[in-house]
């Protein structure tokens, strides 16, 4: 997971609207070529021969100038030095590599072993591609990353909408105390996809840079509350105890999840320590959480305190105001709060179960 969140911060440093991929689409237009290493140390140094000290603020033009020349520049990670050029990189040649071309193959093995980002532009191909540790990524054309984004988002758009129905239908069901393995399985199954969706256009909008602002927004639209939705199904419905750590275990399980295996309820269930294919139809009992976190100006502690109280949502639903009261830090205003909260939700969510 470390080296894909490296992987997309450099993507940001490289995307449209910076320097150094203004400097980029000058090699590109000019078919010369390069090959450029971001950082520099101990690792670097000792697989550097010749070359020339520049140690100059980095500029677009410069870049393309100096990719004249034979040899490879070298940047500081900030993108704001040039320190070398015209460097002969010499990495470890047993450092198994699948690239052909002299250039792209240094690129591959500098990066793998340095662990530092390594871009080459090819001069025949006419591509940008980037190198970091095992991964490999070609920089394409905006219009074509539009295009890719657009069809995402039409995606993104029809998941949302199927994920906000089963999510009403569970909380109907939650009222009526008629939950099963299979309904909670659903509802996170569709967080997930949603998810995954929007993690895959995020890195549309890094490789965007500063014309993926609209996508962005979109994006923000679209996914509002998805995150913590994840954790308060989970937290509804995870045996045991409520421990952080515990939550966040099996969130990373689900997160784990083969692409190929979400479509899968019974393996959604397994993940979430909740049942399997052989149990979805057994019953479940929310806690509560899912339901009070749309009660407005109700602090989380207020909530922990309530749900350790009652224990599970039905025997919530059925206290009184004075039964709320008796939980520390709940006062008659904000019983009061609570208990129409609940009886407007329950209320609703039964009419857009049947009407």
């Amino acid at each position: 997971m470390a080296a894909k969140n490296d992987l997309r911060s450099t993507l940001a440093t490289v995307a449209p609207g910076t320097d150094l991929r203004e400097g980029l689409e000058r090699i590109l237009r000019g078919r010369t070529g390069a090959l450029i290493v971001v950082g520099q140390d101990s690792l670097v140094d000792s697989i550097s021969s010749g070359g020339f000290v520049l140690d100059v603020p980095f500029t677009a033009t410069g870049l393309r100038e100096l990719a004249k020349m034979d040899g490879a520049i070298i940047v500081d990670a900030g993108i704001e030095r040039i320190l070398r050029a015209g460097v002969h990189l010499m990495p470890d040649p047993t450092i198994r590599t699948e690239e052909t071309g002299t250039r792209h193959r240094t690129a591959d093995r500098v990066a793998r072993q340095t662990g530092l980002p390594v871009i080459s532009v090819s001069a025949s191909m006419h591509i940008i591609a980037l190198y970091l540790d095992e991964h490999r990524h070609v920089m394409e054309d905006a219009g074509a990353i539009i295009g890719r984004a657009n069809q995402a988002i039409a995606t993104l758009e029809r998941y949302r909408h199927r994920l906000d129905e089963v999510t009403e239908a569970l909380s109907a069901l939650e009222i009526e105390d008629l939950v099963t393995v299979r309904d909670v399985a659903a509802v996170a199954q569709r967080l997930e996809m949603v998810s995954r969706i929007a993690a895959e256009i995020e890195t549309y909008v890094l490789e965007l840079g500063t014309d993926g602002r609209l996508l962005a927004l979109q994006l923000e639209e679209l996914i509002g509350g998805v995150d913590s939705d994840r954790e308060l199904l989970v937290r509804d419905y995870m045996p045991g105890g409520r421990r952080r750590r515990t939550v966040e275990s099996l969130l990373a399980d689900l997160a784990a999840i083969d692409s190929s295996a979400l479509v899968e309820l019974g393996v959604m269930a397994q993940a979430m320590r909740i049942g399997a294919d052989t149990s979805l139809d057994s019953p479940l009992a929310p806690r509560g959480y899912r339901l009070l976190s749309r009660i407005p100006r109700l602090p989380g502690t207020v909530v922990e305190r309530i749900i350790t109280h009652f224990g599970t949502l039905q025997k919530l639903l059925g206290a009184s105001v004075d039964d709320l009261q008796a939980v520390d830090g709940v006062g008659e205003l904000r019983a009061r709060g609570v208990r129409e909260g609940l009886s407007r939700l329950a209320e609703s969510s039964i009419l857009e179960r049947y009407v």
